[in-house]
């Protein structure tokens, strides 16, 4: 099923992403993930092509097919442009068309300073067009609701989304983000640049200390007072944080929700406990959003 038509059927999605394991980590152990995820029944899960520009696409491959084939969850597979030349894209989609997948997130990518840049696909839209046209694909894109960090301002970053819609993309899943209100700031935006599509809100529960040092230094990702101060006060007990954390993330979807987001896109790392308490307190919010 390509999930521009999921889209159609339901009020507001609950996807999830995942990541593969690395190279020193058994594959087994993504499965196990899986496993538990799927008693969540997501409308879809994602599966990253690899931070940094490495790029795991066999290995995105397989987990999306067995997502869809063995686990019957419906896959988007990343496949990121900047490292990749048109031909590890060819084979790439090959591959996954192989494997009955419908469905691709097309990103520009992290540079990784160890591996060449081919040029062929210098942004995320020059992916997506080459997706359209090779055919058979659902394409989401990916957007910031703080702006892209390399973005001279809110309004360019906007504007520099259209040409992905341009391209073929059919929805968009956005970069994580602590304050709701820049989410609905950037719909706004977004709307006013003639961007209707549907568009998920990504949303990561914070629930260690390192986590939230790693993920504002590589997005960039503002903390409004009222997440630093729960940082602040409650970083040196983990227990406490992940309490907390967890309460902020379900605030923010609660609020986003009743707000009548398109869809909710939790960011798992790889983590079926935390997804599961997550959703155990927001399910009958879901629920009620896709009876109204």
């Amino acid at each position: 099923m390509k999930i521009s038509d999921i889209f159609k059927t339901k009020k507001t999605v609950f996807s999830m992403e995942v990541f593969p394991p690395k190279k020193t980590s058994k594959i087994d152990t993504i499965y196990d993930t899986i496993e538990r995820l799927g008693d969540l029944q997501p409308d879809f899960i994602s599966v990253t092509y690899g931070a940094g520009g490495t790029g795991t696409g066999s290995l995105t491959a397989k987990i999306a097919s067995d997502l869809k084939n063995t686990y019957h969850i419906e896959p988007i597979a990343h496949l990121t442009a900047i490292h990749t030349t048109r031909q590890q894209a060819t084979d790439m989609l090959h591959e996954l068309r192989d494997s009955g997948i419908e469905n691709v997130l097309a990103l520009r990518g992290d540079r990784h300073p160890e591996l060449p840049i081919p040029g062929d696909f210098k942004y995320a839209s020059d992916l997506t067009q080459f997706i359209t046209d090779f055919g058979g694909f659902d394409i989401c894109g990916a957007c910031y609701p703080e702006g892209h960090p390399e973005s001279e301002d809110l309004i360019s970053d906007v504007t520099n989304l259209r040409p992905k819609i341009d391209a073929g993309a059919t929805h968009l899943i956005s970069q994580l983000f602590f304050d709701n209100n820049d989410f609905y700031a950037f719909l706004d935006r977004a709307k006013l640049a003639g961007i209707n599509v549907p568009i998920e809100a990504g949303i990561m529960p914070v629930i260690n200390k390192a986590q939230i040092e790693r993920m504002v230094s590589t997005c960039g990702a503002s903390l409004p007072r009222k997440f630093a101060h729960m940082v602040s006060r409650y970083e040196n007990d983990p227990e406490a944080l992940f309490d907390a954390g967890i309460a902020y993330a379900v605030d923010q979807i609660i609020d986003l929700i009743a707000s009548g987001v398109d869809g909710i896109h939790l960011y798992t790392m790889n983590n079926p406990r935390v997804a599961h308490i997550i959703y155990t307190r927001i399910r009958k919010v879901l629920e009620a959003s896709n009876k109204a």
